[in-house]
């Protein structure tokens, strides 16, 4: 029997922390038998460290599916000044590609996910560099609010709080930020506002993580003192999973794709270190020794364990739900408890359990993929009950108000779903759904959040619906996330989370247009409708100086999700000149400024970020020699497109099209950045690179990295080269000239210091430490308080033509539109041609 009921009704929404956007996971019975094992242990491990890919997979696992704990990992950021292998998104882009990679991860380790706020500016060398960036308060703060939120019995550093300079400054920051965070905790004042709502929690003990790799080879670490250390075999095997844990791990720690981060799984003993650091130090290599984590360590628990460790006990694998009516029964005692931290965590985790061993079918679909602040959808539920228990839809609640007026309640009949249709308008004020941390604008160093309850979420709570039901006769809530459910024709049902989007929204094609004359340029503005027959008017704002025709264009959309582009027309002026031009839409009399960015791979949720629309237009007078460019692809850039800004004809070479006939008519050939990192292909392919070097070819290899991440090309250069983690963090650090009157900084374009400013986030990366003689240094910096590095611009004759090695970030540079940079990089295409 199907029931469908239609009403109308206006209300506000709820939030969860459910995951989103993920195809319903329905637990077998090995499953639920674990999840109960969870239940019945009360202990919580804390993991700190500073980004995403930084944390040990390998523990996080252990703690979460061998000891059973409540296991989470804080990330002090979401990775957004790192690199990106797998697509183009950089910044508060991958910020959000990466904190999904993580989220992934812990899906699979079965940990939960923190984050504070503070932003990953880039690479930094030592702690007090990061926190004259970072604001360290607001980060402590955020970590003594995730310890008394998770209330951890054990926390451990993934890093060494007394090594400052031994790696990134971020990694040693997180670690000292953790170390105080220990104490401060327990102090009622310290940070008081946050005991309006908790309680101040002391950890019982804190450990770092270490290995090896902190002492510089395996032979040092064996010959190291470890009377301080607690050795964990984490090389388990899970019959009940058919994965040992090292398996796990790194199904785990290969999410983070972006960063290349896929690895084999192991089999077989694995000792993980943990060096006490503070607290009540454990005699065996139980960090739980002498913790009660049984259900008596709280008030009113004894009764509840003993059904709950009778019911793992005498676990019913075959049919879970004749445990319904005790764990019902233990779920009545979790809501009588005083401790609101155990209740409201418990009570979480046996709803879950309840759930999956009636293996009751619930589910909240909306038609549409999104609804903007003004608009209507229509929500389709279902709920069907495959047991023969009894079960009762004695409500349905949004934003704890009834749905419908006046709701039946309705038994489940065995394996006949209820099906309910309603619609719902949301009220204009409602929040958008995108990432929150990127609200409002930051700083550098941090993100603003200023609702205080969303600070340490993974991500935006979206809106979902409850059922009040009767299982047992027993009164039980139920929520679920509002999702979006189609049908693919290659992947059949895919789910998307729900988005709360504006009516429209306008992006500028192009993140940065350059002028190399005071001729006039089109731009193309693209607009996305969030509703159906929407009608406005857009204008562009543009740089003092600037025109702009013409002034304002009307348009009008008819179907909702529709895009169409529009053009304006803008005049620099005769002056060399760097602004932002941003759009404005107005649909009567409200004002849209934001852009929409979809990301969207197929190991995480799509993704939709809302953020102010905006774009660089730079005049600049820049000269060139040479005219076609060829382009192999790296990692992730956008430098192909910033080199057709300034006029050269790009070509994208695939590795199987690199051939000596095909190369002779370029005049530059480009690799993207860690080519030889990523394309297998090339250790065949360099011969003919090289080959077109000699033979009067420009050949410009940006930087690469020769550490773990594996390097295909070892005959990547003609001459001897040897590569290092050589950066410059510091993007203002001073350039000094080596060889004042080389080519590339003389011709075409005349390069000066002042070429050198409004470069981003860094100088560059990953230089060469040694070179032949054959290579000619042209460029000398350095970081505060360090040595000059000469390796970051390195030019060899080559035959007829000229070998290009750079460590500079032009990637992050041209992108940016930085004038400079896009006059040095025309020098490095331009040597030896004619002017």
């Amino acid at each position: 029997m199907q029931k469908y009921h239609h009403k109308t009704l206006l209300l506000f929404l709820l939030f969860t922390q459910i995951i989103l956007g993920q195809t319903p996971k329905k637990l077998s019975s090995g499953e639920i038998f674990e999840e109960i094992q969870k239940l019945n242990f009360l202990g919580t491990v804390l993991y700190v460290a500073a980004h995403p890919d930084d944390e040990n997979t390998k523990l996080i696992s252990y703690f979460a599916n061998e000891v059973k704990a409540r296991t989470a990992y804080l990330s002090l950021t979401r990775g957004d000044g790192g690199q990106n292998l797998i697509g183009s998104e950089l910044r508060e882009h991958l910020g959000v590609l990466r904190t999904q990679e993580l989220l992934a991860a812990r899906r699979i380790d079965g940990g939960e996910q923190i984050f504070s706020r503070a932003n990953d500016f880039g690479f930094s060398k030592e702690p007090n560099e990061t926190f004259s960036i970072w604001d360290k308060n607001q980060v402590l703060n955020d970590v003594v609010l995730a310890i008394r939120k998770y209330r951890p019995d054990v926390i451990i550093n993934r890093f060494d709080h007394r090594s400052p300079g031994t790696t990134h400054g971020h990694h040693t920051a997180s670690a000292i930020l953790s170390m105080e965070a220990f104490d401060l905790a327990s102090q009622k004042n310290a940070f008081p506002e946050q005991l309006n709502n908790l309680k101040t929690w002391q950890p019982r003990n804190i450990f770092f993580n270490t290995s090896w790799w902190f002492y510089g080879s395996e032979e040092k670490f064996n010959a190291a003192d470890k009377s301080n250390m607690i050795a964990i075999n984490a090389g388990v095997y899970f019959g009940i999973k058919g994965k040992s844990n090292g398996e796990i791990a790194a199904l785990s720690r290969s999410q983070h794709r972006c960063q290349g981060f896929g690895t084999m799984g192991t089999r077989g003993d694995e000792i993980e270190y943990l060096e006490f650091l503070k607290g009540d130090k454990p005699k065996s290599n139980n960090l739980f020794e002498g913790i009660n984590t049984t259900w008596s360590r709280i008030d009113g628990g004894e009764s509840i364990g003993k059904i709950l460790n009778d019911i793992e006990k005498n676990f019913n694998f075959k049919n879970p739900s004749t445990h319904l009516p005790k764990l019902l029964e233990a779920y009545q005692l979790i809501l009588k408890l005083e401790d609101n931290h155990w209740r409201e965590l418990k009570k979480q985790q046996l709803e879950d359990i309840i759930l999956a061993a009636s293996g009751l079918f619930l589910e909240a679909n909306a038609t549409e993929s999104s609804v903007n602040f003004n608009g209507s959808f229509t929500l389709k539920t279902e709920v069907l009950n495959p047991s023969n228990q009894n079960i009762t839809i004695e409500n349905i609640l949004f934003n704890n108000q009834p749905v419908f007026a006046n709701y039946n309640p309705e038994k489940l009949i065995q394996n006949q779903a209820i099906k309910n249709q309603f619609s719902i308008n949301l009220p204009a004020k409602f929040k958008e759904t995108t990432p929150y941390w990127l609200r409002e604008n930051g700083s550098v160093g941090m993100y603003r959040v200023s609702e205080e309850k969303l600070i340490g979420l993974p991500e935006t709570p979206h809106p979902f619906l409850t059922w009040k039901l009767k299982i047992c006769d027993v009164p039980i809530e139920i929520s679920k996330n509002i999702q979006y459910k189609f049908t693919d024709p290659e992947k059949g049902e895919i789910y998307q989370q729900f988005e709360i989007l504006p009516e429209v929204s306008a992006t500028i094609i192009n993140d940065v247009t350059i002028f190399s004359s005071n001729e006039s340029q089109e731009i193309l503005v693209k607009i996305k409708s969030g509703k159906s027959n929407l009608e406005g008017r857009i204008s562009l704002n543009v740089p003092e100086s600037w025109k702009v025709s013409p002034a304002e264009i009307s348009f009008a959309i008819e179907m909702k999700n529709d895009e169409k582009n529009f053009s304006f027309t803008i005049t620099p002026p005769n002056f060399e000149s760097l602004g932002i031009i941003s759009p404005k839409v107005m649909i009567g009399n409200e004002i849209y400024t934001k852009s929409l960015t979809e990301i969207a791979y197929d190991h995480i949720p799509k993704q939709s970020i809302l953020m102010p629309s905006k774009a660089s237009v730079v005049r600049m007078n820049i000269k060139k020699s040479g005219k076609n460019v060829g382009y192999i692809e790296g990692a992730g850039d956008e430098i192909p497109n910033s080199l057709k800004q300034i006029g050269y004809q790009v070509t994208i070479i695939k590795p199987n099209e690199i051939t000596e006939n095909n190369l002779k008519d370029f005049d530059a050939i480009v690799l993207g950045i860690r080519a030889y990192n990523v394309v297998a292909d090339l250790q065949f392919k360099q011969k003919y690179l090289l080959e077109y070097v000699k033979n009067g070819g420009n050949l410009i290899v940006q930087y690469n990295t020769s550490g773990r991440r594996g390097f295909n090309v070892p005959d990547f250069s003609p001459y001897p080269l040897v590569l290092s983690s050589i950066r410059v963090t510091d993007e203002n650090a001073k350039v000094s000239f080596l060889n004042a009157t080389h080519p590339i900084l003389n011709r075409p374009n005349k390069i000066t210091s002042e070429d050198f400013n409004g470069w981003v986030q860094e100088r560059g990366l990953y230089f060469p430490e040694k070179w032949a003689n054959e290579f000619t240094p042209i460029l000398g910096m350095n970081d505060p308080g360090e040595n000059q590095k000469d390796g970051s611009l390195l030019v060899a004759k080559y035959g007829k033509g000229h070998y290009i090695y750079t460590g500079l970030s032009f990637f992050r540079q041209l992108p940016a539109g930085v004038p400079g940079a896009f006059k040095l990089f025309a020098n490095l295409v331009s040597i030896g041609k004619n002017n």
